[in-house]
């Protein structure tokens, strides 16, 4: 395991702890979540050669609406580095109580940082609505949009769009279902041998809150995309093509 990524884990449990402690005292909140995942997935492509993932973050808001934080993950990228991601991230979240659904607009920027690779880092920006409770008790639809200009980090600084729309609903005794689609559009960047400038990606899944242990939940997906894989490698094939990913995660 990545010492650095160990290191962020360790401490991101002992601060994420504290945070009631904090809540009480500040209008400030700290939480946190830990995951053990089969494979980091990023918008259906695999970050990790299509092996194991730890990732942990943790997340200040403050009673405004605004709100900070930082998320990791041990990397692969068939290359000596990276392999150690760790994403700063500012936003602003608010309810749109003037809407009878009272949806939520959450915009922000997010920083992809590969502290021993720097020319790959890169800058996102993201906005998101999310609507609750639109066929059941407790469901969730949430849409977003996300820009960057040197998506990858590759410097070639052209445009790249990302949609998605996540629908999220709970069936009872602990159990749920999640299912994503999203589009990735690029004037730059070429996703296989044919010149692809875009594809599609998905997840479709169920998890599971597991009662004996507060905030952890058990998830496994089936992850994909669309592109065309006729002139991959075995490897390469595997991190795009669908594939199953069982995620632990625990939230604090």
């Amino acid at each position: 395991m990545n010492f650095k990524l160990s290191t962020l884990l360790a401490a991101s449990l002992i601060t994420c702890t504290s945070g009631i402690a904090l809540a009480a005292e500040s209008a400030v909140t700290l939480s946190g979540s830990a995951a053990l995942t089969s494979d980091y997935r990023y918008r259906g492509l695999t970050q990790t050669q299509s092996d194991a993932a730890l990732q942990a973050g943790f997340n200040f808001a403050h009673t405004s609406g605004v709100y900070a934080g930082v998320w990791g993950s041990n990397v692969n990228f068939g290359t000596d580095d990276p392999h150690l991601e760790l994403d700063p991230y500012l936003g602003y979240s608010t309810e749109l109580s003037a809407f009878a659904s009272k949806p939520v607009l959450d915009v922000g920027v997010w920083y992809y940082n590969y502290p021993s690779a720097s020319e790959l880092n890169w800058a996102e920006f993201y906005a998101r609505l999310t609507f609750g409770s639109l066929i059941t008790a407790d469901d969730s639809l949430m849409t977003n949009i996300n820009y960057a200009n040197d998506f990858l980090g590759d410097g070639a600084e052209g445009d790249q769009w990302y949609f998605n729309a996540t629908y999220s609903i709970p069936f009872g005794a602990g159990f749920g279902g999640v299912a994503s689609l999203g589009y990735t559009t690029t004037s730059d960047y070429e996703f296989d041998s044919k010149g692809s400038d875009d594809y599609l990606d998905w997840k479709v899944g169920v998890n599971y809150a597991i009662p004996m242990f507060d905030g952890l939940t058990a998830e496994l997906a089936a992850v994909g995309t669309d592109i065309d894989t006729d002139d991959m490698s075995n490897v390469t094939k595997r991190g795009v093509e669908t594939g199953a990913v069982f995620t632990l995660t625990k939230t604090f």
